[in-house]
């Protein structure tokens, strides 16, 4: 199986956990997604006052650098460890 059907797959088994991995899990998830869906983050930090969107940003721009293959695996091996 390549890395990009582990990736479509863990997508899939991420859905159906049996309970949610937790603010830092979920940042986690979230930033791996983006990195390797999109690349690094080049958008501009939300506002002082969107408290969840900030939380996301600096999430996904801490991996800037990390190339998409790298990002997929992360996150195929988190959910793993997840569980799913």
């Amino acid at each position: 199986m390549s890395l990009k059907d582990q990736f479509e797959d863990a997508q899939v088994r991420v859905k159906k956990l049996p309970k949610s991995p937790g603010n830092d899990g979920l940042l986690k998830l979230y930033s791996l997604y983006k990195q390797a869906t999109t690349g690094d983050c080049s958008t501009k930090r939300p506002g002082m006052m969107d408290f969840a969107g900030r939380a996301k940003w600096d999430a996904w721009n801490g991996l800037k650098g990390k190339s998409s293959d790298a990002a997929m695996q992360e996150y195929v091996d988190f959910v793993t460890s997840l569980g799913a």
